[in-house]
């Protein structure tokens, strides 16, 4: 679905992505990881077009984006922001459905779809009407992805869209999040610090360090066969990743 080519971005001086190519594809889950400012966010706000590339090319679909695609683009990928990024002055629902309203559908659609993604992300529908500082933190990152999905995407990224969760509930939604990949079968590109995470819900994992690719391919990959020993370091700082099975006598 996208096809980085020698993609460079800046802030200032400072590169956030440094000639970087990677390949996207179509209805997989795709999962960026790395250390703090490794340029895993900036990735995304790139793929988005909230950010443009200062060199290199940014493909979709085989075909160079432009400036003049991004608003068309922008109703065809959901968008999961740090912390969700809900709006505390509105209703779960009128976060869900805001695009929705803006772009002035019947009143009937817009309730079928909302029924759809409660039934989708198991999110109680009586809780829609609450506020943000009203729901538990678990249900506010359902209202964020159900507005993310709102417009059935093509594709789905997001941001870190567990960090901020204890671990009973970041392990519940880690479930759900697989069941929900599964289901719709969208593309999807996720950012994450950890790795366990990285495995347990992405099909191909891409390591990131200074905004450069070190190392992309399965965990097991990554294990194995180190690219260099940056990968083996990041590894070991890891915590809970799955037991390696014991070679056979």
């Amino acid at each position: 679905m996208f096809e980085l080519q020698q993609l460079s971005c800046h802030y200032g001086n400072e590169p956030a992505i440094d000639r970087l190519s990677l390949s996207i594809p179509p209805g997989r889950t795709t999962v960026l990881i790395g250390p703090s400012g490794c340029g895993k966010s900036t990735l995304l706000r790139l793929l988005i077009g909230l950010l443009r590339p200062g060199t290199g090319r940014i493909l979709h679909d085989g075909k160079r984006l432009t400036a003049a695609q991004l608003p068309a683009l922008r109703l065809r990928i959901g968008y999961v922001i740090q912390d969700g990024g809900l709006f505390p002055h509105l209703s779960a629902r009128d976060n869900i459905t805001l695009m929705a309203r803006h772009l002035r559908w019947p009143a009937g659609r817009i309730a079928t779809r909302l029924d759809e993604l409660c039934a989708l992300t198991r999110f109680p529908a009586t809780a829609l009407d609450r506020f943000p500082l009203e729901l538990s933190g678990g249900q506010q990152q359902r209202v964020a992805l159900m507005r993310a999905l709102l417009l059935d995407p093509e594709a789905l990224l997001l941001d870190e869209p567990l960090g901020s969760l204890d671990p009973m509930i970041r392990h519940e939604l880690q479930e759900e999040l697989a069941r929900i990949f599964v289901t719709l079968g969208k593309t999807v590109v996720l950012v994450t610090h950890d790795l366990a995470e990285a495995a347990f819900l992405g099909d191909h994992i891409v390591l990131l360090k200074d905004g450069r690719l070190v190392q992309q391919g399965t965990l097991e990959q990554l294990l194995d066969a180190p690219a260099d020993d940056f990968v083996s370091v990041f590894i070991r700082a890891q915590r809970g990743l799955p037991a390696r099975p014991e070679a056979a006598c």
